[in-house]
């Protein structure tokens, strides 16, 4: 669904963003959501246990490729703090990209301004962990 250097190039992007935040990004692939694309968003963040991070501040970019569906989950930590169309005006970023075939970067720039919401809600603290992994995950069968 994505070649090595595109992966690459994404899981680059949240280590970027995560270096200035204790917040947590994860971005999921799928190959087709059956059903309301917020539904399938928020089983694959239950599937990644993203809710286990300590402050509550994972968030979940969700593409599903054949229907051309985006969704973006923050956990509890981060939907307390953010304005209601955050989430909405991100997409309409990562959308324009979409629309020019240019699905990486968009995904990339999704990420970017998650990380900088994040950083201003959770900023870097000395000593923070990594709590979920930065690779790109997919799921071909839903």
């Amino acid at each position: 669904m994505l070649s090595k250097k595109e992966q690459n190039q994404i899981v680059l992007a949240i280590r970027e963003a995560e270096k200035k935040t204790s917040g947590e990004i994860r971005v999921h692939i799928s190959k087709l959501c059956k059903g309301d694309v917020l539904d399938c968003a928020a089983t694959v963040f239950k599937k990644l246990e993203m809710h286990k991070t300590e402050l509550r501040n994972g968030t979940l970019i969700y593409v599903s490729l054949k229907d051309r569906h985006l969704a973006i989950i923050g956990d509890t930590g981060i939907n307390q703090v953010v304005s209601d169309d955050f989430w909405e005006e991100t997409l309409d970023v990562m959308r324009s990209f979409f629309q020019q075939k240019k699905m990486v970067k968009g995904i990339c720039q999704g990420i970017e301004k998650v990380g900088i919401l994040l950083k201003h809600y959770f900023p870097y603290q000395e000593g923070d962990k990594n709590e979920l992994p930065d690779d790109v995950s997919f799921d071909t069968s839903e």
